[in-house]
């Protein structure tokens, strides 16, 4: 039976089991101890939220592969009031420099009951910030990133919060859990 193991990465962690610069303490290495499990797809260090890691190389194909289609929604806080013109323009598909994204599933959400974050999110008092969520079915390098920056509103923190059927509700950061697939 394959396994698939659900981990909340924390924010400055590599989505990767080693060759950080800290050592393990920056891998996955310091949060999961399974053999022969690896990421079905990535996270960026300065991102946080739900990886997915399989020892079921199909599976992990099937997760991570854009040919499939498989929907991530993240839930990012933006430098900006998001307002409909720039919801309208993630929903239909943004230009960035390789090429047009898909169109996505785009809103504004109030704030989420998140963890805090560590560090935190600077906090700026001349400056709006809002959230949205966001639902694509690519996984191009800092997608997400991207896009709201090209909307002009650059991203100040990503939570990726489900993949398909899975989420990372109830998982606090460093947390994983197994299940049956």
């Amino acid at each position: 039976m394959s396994r698939l193991i659900l981990l909340n990465k924390p924010y400055g962690v590599l989505s990767q089991f080693s060759g950080g610069s800290g050592g393990q303490a920056d891998t996955l290495a310091h949060l999961i101890d399974i053999p022969a499990v690896y990421p079905a797809g990535r996270l960026d260090k300065d991102s946080e939220g739900l990886l997915l890691l399989t020892d079921d190389g199909a599976l992990q194909s099937r997760i991570a592969e854009p040919r499939y289609k498989m929907p991530k929604t993240y839930l990012a806080q933006v430098e900006g009031d998001a307002g409909e013109d720039a919801i309208d323009r993630l929903a239909a598909g943004v230009d960035l420099k390789d090429g047009r994204t898909r169109p996505a599933r785009a809103k504004r959400i109030e704030p989420p009951p998140l963890w805090p974050r560590d560090p935190p999110v600077r906090y700026r008092k001349s400056v709006p910030d809002s959230w949205i969520a966001l639902e694509i079915t690519e996984g191009r390098n800092r997608q997400v990133r991207r896009m709201t920056a090209a909307v002009g509103l650059p991203t100040l923190r990503l939570v990726r919060w489900r993949i398909g059927p899975w989420g990372v509700d109830g998982l606090k950061p460093g947390e994983w859990r197994e299940i049956d697939v």
